[in-house]
């Protein structure tokens, strides 16, 4: 296993470098991702550009407008532990503190997380269930991108080689909005999800559901938002029957594959089931 390492000191550098480098080049947070594939043979980069040195990529704050705001480089630990972000979503806390272990959470970042894309890490269908954004920069500016939208296959996402993400933008939530996330792990508390369901959930004043947004995580190749669940929850009283008749529609929106947490028909009926214990949780 044998690369160059470089840390530059400014995101500028990391930019350039990376430009320099091209496709033999391979950008590192955490490093808790990188540093496996590269024992597992997996990933053999030859130069390594890490962003640990860089300074202003891993606060987390409120926004003015009461959003929440979340450098890459903060760690799963900081996110868990931060007063922001649980003044902001107590769910989304949860998301972050469902990651594996402490010493994990206190290593991993939430843009290396994201730009991972694990299907089956926990962080990101609960972003995508909050509209989350990220920045994007590159040599050719700035952009943004959903959270939603990052992932298109195992491991792969839409980022160029030499895009780097700096943050993830959460936005207001409305009044009234419940949020839940719930995970499924019939092995160690530690382990992967078998299905992972985030869900966000708000009333009109007449008691229907005005708005919902329900993602699902290690059910498919990327996070899964369940839009037939949605649609038949939208405008309507959520009772019971309802809820379980919505809930069932996620078997024909979930991919998932056979692996040792269980067969692709188990983890179908297992996101039915979950999903319908999430909008039971946000409609109590």
């Amino acid at each position: 296993m044998s690369y160059d390492y470089h840390e530059p000191h400014s995101l500028d550098d990391a930019l350039a470098l990376l430009t320099r480098f091209g496709d033999d080049g391979h950008l590192m947070a955490g490093g808790t991702a990188t540093v496996l594939l590269m024992r597992q043979g997996l990933l053999r980069p030859a130069h390594v550009v890490s962003l640990r040195t860089i300074d202003g990529l891993s606060g987390i704050a409120r926004t003015p407008q009461g959003g929440l705001r979340i450098g890459a480089m903060a760690t799963h630990r900081a996110v868990e532990r931060s007063d922001a972000a649980r003044g902001y979503s107590p769910a989304l806390v949860d998301a972050f503190a469902s990651v594996a272990t402490v010493r994990i959470r206190n290593q991993a970042t939430v843009g290396g997380n994201l730009a991972h894309a694990d299907p089956a890490q926990d962080p990101p269908p609960m972003l995508a269930a909050l509209n989350a954004t990220i920045t994007v920069r590159s040599p050719r500016g700035e952009r943004t991108e959903a959270v939603e939208t990052l992932a298109v296959d195992h491991f792969t996402t839409s980022l160029s080689h030499d895009e780097v993400i700096t943050s993830v933008l959460l936005p207001p939530i409305l009044p009234g909005t419940r949020e839940v996330y719930l995970k499924f792990l019939p092995q160690t508390a530690d382990d992967y999800a078998t299905v992972s369901v985030a869900a966000t959930l708000r009333f009109a004043d007449d008691a229907t559901v005005a708005d919902v947004r329900i993602v699902l995580g290690a059910v498919g190749p990327t996070t899964i938002r369940a839009k037939r669940v949605e649609d038949a929850l939208r405008g309507a009283r959520p009772t019971p029957e309802r809820i379980r008749d919505a809930a069932a529609l996620v078997r024909d929106e979930v991919d998932p594959l056979d692996d040792l947490r269980g067969s692709a028909d188990y983890k179908r009926e297992m996101a039915r089931v979950w999903t319908e214990r999430a909008l039971a949780a946000l409609t109590r």
